[in-house]
């Protein structure tokens, strides 16, 4: 969801503040066009990111990683420009949806775009937990299993899932609505509703909360595995793990996106669902929380980029140098001997064979690139 509803959060004020609605519409106005260009330009950036580490890892078990990152990018960047563009359309129009949209075909096409592209990121993050996962403690059947036609083909499925949720309203012959700010539509969340009307919203909210749960189940798994591994590596000094470099990297934006996933997607979609059993009617405090939280959402794609465009091995290894830097004597050598974990290999760990060191066998790296070779 790239359009940024909470744009009118800032008319909430008492109208002695406000100088009237053309001032109320120009600032939000003025906050959907920012909110949509640092979106695609963020999403942008990191899809350049993802697409140059693609290049470098291809046979590497790194490479369906970024095949899914750059995956839930595309579908950010999608989400910014289409829905954005549906945002600043129905402003031009001064919201008069009754003269621009008298059969509600737009608000039916705003309402899929905006459901889709709320629901695919977070199954797109949640797959990408899974992946990781198993990459991480089976990684020999992720070597053979998760090929690129595999990941391509998940890619597919789960932005027709996502897809089929969207248009679940159309095919029940169920309109999406208008919301009380005119600036956008969703599912039908106050006035007549009958059980389906609720049975759609809240079907959109447990899958969402369904996707953050098993994020947070696969990412909690592959970071215990990693620090399995890591006393593993300081009690058999003979073993040397080239590949933690890269897991830990992709753990720490993993975590990242699941964390950005939960405080901006967590309020709308518990919302949804509370908004779906009781109806709030005209209440003025609901219409001021719903706008809130749907703020909050518009965050995910702008801030889901800048985990790949930060969260990279060079920068966590600058920090760690500057932490060096920072810290006393005594620590510079933990903390020196910490960063190899993030690619500051030492020379005695050049000399020797790189293996992986999870869940054994450890076989070298060209037994296991040569996996994905046809």
């Amino acid at each position: 969801m790239s359009y940024n509803g909470s744009a009118n959060a800032g008319c909430l004020v008492s109208r002695d503040v406000c100088n009237g609605s053309c001032t109320k519409r120009e600032v939000s106005v003025t906050s959907t066009a920012i909110s949509m260009t640092v979106g695609i330009v963020s999403n942008t950036l990191a899809l350049f990111i993802l697409i140059k580490a693609y290049h470098r890892f291809r046979f590497k078990s790194k490479a369906a990683f970024l095949l899914f990152a750059s995956g839930l990018v595309v579908t950010d960047f999608l989400g910014h420009l289409i829905n954005g563009s549906l945002a600043l359309y129905v402003y031009a129009s001064q919201k008069k949806w009754e003269t621009f949209d008298p059969h509600k075909s737009l608000c039916d096409f705003f309402g899929v775009c905006m459901a889709f592209f709320g629901l695919t990121p977070l199954l797109l993050g949640s797959l990408m937990a899974v992946e990781r996962c198993i990459g991480v403690t089976r990684p020999l059947f992720h070597t053979t299993a998760l090929g690129s036609h595999h990941v391509k083909s998940l890619l597919g499925l789960t932005w027709l899932l996502g897809l089929l949720v969207a248009l679940l309203p159309i095919l029940f012959q169920r309109s999406y609505q208008v919301q009380h700010s005119r600036s956008w539509c969703f599912f039908r969340l106050q006035g007549p509703r009958d059980w389906v009307d609720v049975l759609l919203s809240i079907l959109f909210s447990v899958l969402g909360l369904l996707a953050l749960l098993l994020s947070l189940v696969c990412n909690t798994m592959t970071f215990l595995t990693l620090l399995r591994s890591r006393v593993q590596l300081d009690r058999d000094h003979n073993r040397h793990c080239r590949n933690t470099s890269h897991h830990s990297e992709m753990v720490c934006q993993l975590l990242a996106i699941m964390l950005v996933s939960c405080v901006c997607w967590g309020p709308i979609l518990v919302t949804g669902i509370v908004f779906s059993i009781q109806d709030h009617g005209e209440d003025q405090a609901s219409y001021t929380h719903m706008l809130l939280v749907v703020r909050m959402a518009t965050w995910n794609q702008i801030l889901d980029p800048w985990v790949y465009i930060l969260l990279r091995k060079a920068v966590l290894r600058r920090l760690f140098l500057v932490a060096l830097r920072l810290c006393s004597p005594h620590l510079k050598f933990k903390l020196q001997w910490q960063a190899s974990t993030l690619g500051s290999s030492t020379i005695e760990a050049k000399s020797r064979p790189d293996f992986i060191c999870l869940d054994g066998p450890f076989l070298p790296d060209a037994v296991i690139q040569s996996a994905h070779l046809p």
